[in-house]
């Protein structure tokens, strides 16, 4: 794949992407959008990739937003289309049947901390700062942000966020839940690639289970949902690295899976 704005690699069996626009804060604009939909629809068919770290380039900023110089002059029109554009691509990587760290080097503003709030898993540099701005702007968030900000840390706590635009620093954000760790800079992608490596160190087939028993679980009342686990449960039993798992536990020896 040939990107303008995103850098992808591969390490292992984990993807690396990278939004690549450090002198605009890593902007979100059409075209970075555009790409980040080309390269999670690659890494969703890519059964080598068992997970996926997403950051920003440059040591100031995630993504510090939407791009405004694009969205200053839209109509109605427009705007409704580039949110609908967003929101398609944020649900796309939130649906992912791989799980995604989101590495967070700096700023993690507006359409950046929406973007952090679709992947499964938030690690903060020391140094981020977060908020949704929006309403200083006279808009509100537009890819997501009003739905996940309230459901991952609370609505009273979500709506002070949003209705003041104030920025918090990573301290604030993982005692809020936004975040669920904060490392020094310098270790940010360390930390970042031992997590993803551990995940991927465990059934790929199992982990995707997982991530869907959740993702759908928390939309349902909880008799549905245990009952939907229990489907997914019994699903792994029709699974290679099930039998893989359970007999390399039984003879104490090291597990081999083979995602399948």
């Amino acid at each position: 794949m040939v990107m303008e704005n995103i850098i992808f690699e591969e390490e292992d069996n984990l993807a690396i992407v990278t939004i690549n626009r450090p002198k605009a804060l890593n902007a979100l604009n059409s075209e970075t959008l555009i790409e980040l939909d080309e390269v999670f629809s690659e890494i969703e068919k890519d059964n080598n990739i068992y997970a996926v770290i997403l950051t920003g380039a440059g040591e100031k900023a995630f993504v510090a937003g939407a791009d405004i110089s694009e969205m200053k002059d839209m109509n109605v029109i427009e705007a409704r289309q580039f949110g609908r554009l967003g929101n398609s691509i944020f649900r796309k990587i939130e649906l992912l049947e791989k799980p995604v760290i989101a590495a967070l080097n700096g700023f993690t503003l507006g359409g950046g901390c929406e973007l952090a709030l679709s992947c499964d898993i938030r690690i903060a540099c020391s140094k981020a700062k977060f908020g949704q701005p929006e309403a200083g702007l006279g808009i509100t968030p537009g890819f997501g942000g009003t739905q996940r900000l309230a459901r991952l840390i609370g609505i009273g706590a979500a709506k002070e966020l949003i209705f003041t635009g104030k920025m918090i620093d990573s301290n604030e954000a993982y005692r809020l839940g936004l975040v669920n760790k904060v490392v020094e800079c310098d270790k940010l992608m360390e930390e970042a690639k031992a997590m993803a490596k551990t995940i991927a160190s465990n059934a790929p087939v199992a982990v995707k289970l997982c991530k869907a028993a959740i993702n759908r679980g928390v939309q349902m009342d909880i008799d549905t949902a245990v009952m939907y686990e229990a489907e997914l449960f019994g699903e792994c039993f029709a699974t290679e690295d099930q039998k893989e798992g359970m007999e390399a536990f039984v003879q104490k020896r090291a597990k081999s899976f083979k995602n399948r």
